[in-house]
């Protein structure tokens, strides 16, 4: 049987986790990038929020790859290898295997540590599939060394969940010219992405404001990571959960609002936050078919066949690299 190979390519600089935390909580619009939202807490309430009855992404975009696989394997290179951008505990990647026969499995995210337990089962249950983790923060690059990705076979990047939601339009346009890039030259390359797609005001809120408050826990939790990062002495007791559709700019917004006015502290920093004031903690953009099909254009991708559900609620695109 193989093992799993394991490289850690991103190193965690304290230094420039605290510089980026703390600018973010003194700007004029305070703010917090939504990776913080995921320490091992956080990754748990997440877990849990893709079970809410309301929050259709992760069982939808399940639902497409059942009733349009065998369409998706036709369009897809066989035996190539299969990129799992933020592949967190691998489930999703490993969904796959069955349908696209990859002959290598590369599961990316931020630390090795927490795909090492899930490559190890799914080495188990694969022994002749070659298997890697590799620690990187994509949003920053996504340099792959050789070693890792040979180049003379197909890749299929996969990015599932509509993650790319959490880059704004010239942000998402320049990942996936990343993206693009990191196809290779191998023939039938390409990227594997899922996009949440416009909907009713009422459905999009209440997916990222459930009636449990799972949610909500999962959004002020970050405060906790916050406290534990840099030191400061956020109170739950101060803070509430706010979410809501910003139309102009096709987006939910999630943000954590001062119930009262409070005084937070950290080494080096104090901010004064007022009744009602708000840190903005994450984005989640919607996008319309033809714009995402326009975006991946722009990326340098050729164009890009699609699989929806049947209430168009969500999209499967697969974005060939020219």
């Amino acid at each position: 049987m193989n093992s799993p190979n394991f490289v850690q390519l991103h190193h965690e600089d304290r230094a420039v986790v605290r510089a980026e935390l703390m600018s973010g909580l003194v700007a004029p619009i305070a703010h917090i990038a939504p990776k913080y939202l995921y320490d091992a807490l956080g990754s748990r309430l997440f877990d849990v929020i893709t079970e809410l009855p309301e929050y259709y992404p992760t069982r939808t975009e399940a639902a497409i790859f059942r009733q349009h696989g065998q369409a998706m394997a036709q369009a897809l290179p066989g035996s190539a290898t299969l990129i799992d951008l933020g592949a967190g505990g691998c489930g999703k990647g490993a969904a796959l295997f069955g349908l696209l026969g990859p002959s290598h499995y590369v599961a990316v995210d931020i630390s090795v540590d927490f795909l090492q337990q899930a490559l190890d089962g799914l080495q188990r249950q694969n022994p002749d599939m070659s298997m890697t983790g590799v620690g990187l923060d994509f949003s920053r690059g996504l340099d792959l060394p050789a070693s890792v990705v040979p180049g003379n076979t197909p890749r299929i990047l996969f990015y599932a969940g509509s993650s790319i939601g959490n880059f704004n339009p010239p942000e998402a346009l320049d990942f996936l010219r990343t993206v693009q890039l990191a196809c290779g030259t191998g023939p039938g390359s390409g990227l594997l992405i899922g996009v949440d797609l416009v909907k009713p005001v009422e459905e999009l809120e209440a997916a990222y404001d459930d009636a449990l408050g799972v949610t909500a826990a999962f959004n002020r939790n970050m405060l906790l990571h916050l406290n534990r990062l840099i030191g400061s002495d956020f109170r739950l007791a101060d803070w509430k959960h706010v979410a809501f559709f910003n139309t102009d700019a096709s987006r939910i917004e999630m943000h954590l609002e001062a119930i009262r006015a409070c005084t937070v502290q950290w080494s080096g920093g104090t901010r004064e936050f007022a009744a009602g004031e708000r840190i903005h903690t994450e984005n989640s953009y919607k996008w319309t078919l033809d714009g995402f099909r326009t975006l991946l254009l722009q990326a340098g991708f050729g164009t890009a066949t699609a699989w929806t559900d049947d209430d168009l609620r969500f999209a499967v695109l697969w974005a060939p690299a020219r």
